[in-house]
């Protein structure tokens, strides 16, 4: 790769003197004398062999290369900024890149919410967003591969905040036999039944997601696939009642009529594996977290 013929100290002078109107006045915001700045911005354009401004009286005017040439200028030094900045923020400590481990239930706008406050605050922090379910945070957490992680339980030896409650309600396609006896339901009636249940991506303990312990189930991999399957009229599921409330207000699914039961919560945890070595990109993405989820 060729070295670049043109320095940011050049460029940086071309697009003060189009800014400001002149040669002097670029000279008085630069802190420069205009002599300097004229030979600097004459030095640009002999270097690129493009003439990209002429001078009208004591106004320069831009070519019709001259104004291409500027809007990239400006993108070329915001990006040089924006570098200079990242490299102050990684001396502070500021991390280059995070591993989020999310639980799968955890409401897919609120994280949108939370990454989006986020976001202008990263200082060009890279997230890389892993979904889990149920063990799947804890060993998030025992291996040390996360920086932040949401999970279903604190297990011994970390320390975790409530972040949000998850109500999962049981549901099953309005034509299911299971809506067609007529009356409340036991767990009899259930056993009889499909049941859909979510994988636990842990690899060490593994549990059934909602499992009554028939044998008649049928095992998938995400929340979203349960949903496809429960609302296509196969089977039954206690699935997330945020992620279902469409379907029952436009009757693609009800509510299993249940005496006990129905509905279930489970609280949501939000923990670093390390807590004292928590940097602060990762602070402020659990704080980005936290506001997503009061608001």
């Amino acid at each position: 790769m060729k070295p670049p013929r043109a320095t940011l100290d050049q460029w940086r002078a071309f697009q003060a003197v189009m800014e400001s109107g002149g040669f002097a006045r670029a000279a008085g915001e630069l802190h420069r004398t205009q002599s300097s700045v004229s030979y600097t911005v004459r030095r640009l354009q002999e270097n690129l062999g493009v003439t990209l401004l002429r001078t009208e009286g004591r106004r320069a005017r831009l070519t019709e290369a001259g104004e291409v040439m500027l809007r990239r200028s400006r993108q070329l030094l915001e990006d040089a900024a924006a570098l200079e900045s990242l490299a102050d923020s990684l001396q502070q400590g500021w991390e280059p890149h995070l591993q989020l481990v999310v639980d799968a239930a955890f409401p897919a706008d609120v994280l949108i919410a939370a990454l989006r406050r986020f976001e202008p605050l990263s200082r060009g922090t890279r997230v890389r967003l892993q979904q889990v379910v149920l063990s799947g945070a804890d060993e998030a957490l025992a291996q040390g591969d996360a920086d932040v992680v949401i999970g279903y339980r604190v297990p011994p030896g970390f320390l975790g905040d409530p972040l949000i409650d998850i109500e999962f309600t049981a549901v099953a396609h309005p034509g299911h036999a299971l809506h067609r006896r007529g009356r409340h339901l036991s767990m009899k009636d259930l056993e009889r039944e499909l049941q859909v249940v979510i994988r636990d991506s842990g690899a060490t303990t593994p549990t059934d997601h909602g499992w009554l312990g028939a044998e008649h189930r049928w095992t998938v991999t995400s929340m979203d696939t349960a949903l496809t399957i429960v609302s296509g009229g196969l089977g039954f599921a206690w699935l997330p009642t945020h992620m279902i409330s469409p379907y029952l207000d436009d009757d693609r699914l009800r509510v299993l009529p249940l005496r006990e039961g129905r509905r279930r919560r489970s609280h949501l945890y939000l923990m670093f594996p390390r807590p004292d070595d928590a940097g602060p990109a990762a602070r402020q993405l659990a704080e980005s977290l936290r506001e997503a989820c009061h608001t």
